[in-house]
């Protein structure tokens, strides 16, 4: 069931979001060579916790971290390790903050030192593809324009969608109806309503779209071990358009 929120609770999810978005911020001078996904997710969470409230994803259908974090052919939801970034990887940190029972959701992809121009591009024109999809994102509009809007530059720029994965409401839980594909047909699928807020979140490959999922249940890998962006912002649909919430709080 899709929920239209209150201000009240606009407002919470705004506080989470913001949380999200700063624990980005604080995150992102750590994202070097040398230091393992384990140490990121334990600054991560650290930082989340400092600021009161509690990492969304921890403990979520089981999985056992506060991040998600996806090295280079990983699309989506890598364990922490004690793997060591090096040197020309990409890295996605995948972000989640509950505050007062309601949820924020972002995810970036970011660089380790000196990377590939591929991968440049990839990074690029998948952050690119997050903003071409919130354009659509208005009352009146349908999902179905958000992902259309996404294939088509996608298709565009020769990179593969991957299918099987996509966005979502976002709300009292972190996964909420709807699904927000970033494929398919302009005008179908329900109708954006003031209020409405959704998690848009382009992943896209250098190579086939075509995914498998690892031993552990959870990690989502690329079939041919392209390498794979991620890029996340949640929004609340407003009268004219939409309010990013996983960024910097207005004054």
């Amino acid at each position: 069931m899709i929920t239209i929120k209150s201000e009240r609770e606009i407002e919470l999810l705004r506080i989470a979001g913001n949380v999200v978005w700063k624990t980005h911020q604080y995150i992102k001078p750590f994202v070097k060579e040398g230091i393992t996904t384990n140490e990121i997710n334990e600054k991560a969470e650290a930082f989340i916790r400092s600021q009161g409230c509690t990492p969304s994803f921890k403990g979520y259908e089981g999985f056992p971290a506060a991040l998600c974090i996806s090295i280079n052919d990983e699309v989506v939801h890598g364990f922490p390790s004690d793997r060591k970034l090096k040197d020309g990887d990409i890295v996605t940190l995948d972000i989640g903050a509950c505050w007062k029972g309601y949820h924020g959701d972002s995810a970036w992809t970011y660089k380790v030192g000196k990377i590939s121009p591929e991968d440049e591009r990839l990074m690029k024109e998948t952050e690119e593809a997050l903003f071409i999809g919130l354009n659509e994102v208005k009352p009146g509009n349908r999902i179905g324009d958000i992902g259309h809007a996404i294939g088509e530059y996608a298709d565009a720029h020769h990179l593969g969608v991957v299918k099987e994965l996509c966005g979502h409401g976002v709300g009292t839980d972190v996964h909420e109806d709807p699904d927000v594909p970033n494929y398919g047909d302009a005008h179908t699928g329900p109708k954006l309503r003031e209020g409405m807020v959704i998690a848009v979140e382009p992943m896209l490959t250098l190579g086939s779209p075509d995914i498998y999922e690892e031993d552990n249940g959870w990690t989502i890998v690329t079939e041919d071990h392209s390498h794979s962006a991620h890029y996340e912002h949640t929004v609340v649909v407003t009268k004219d358009g939409y309010e990013i919430l996983t960024g910097e709080l207005k004054k």
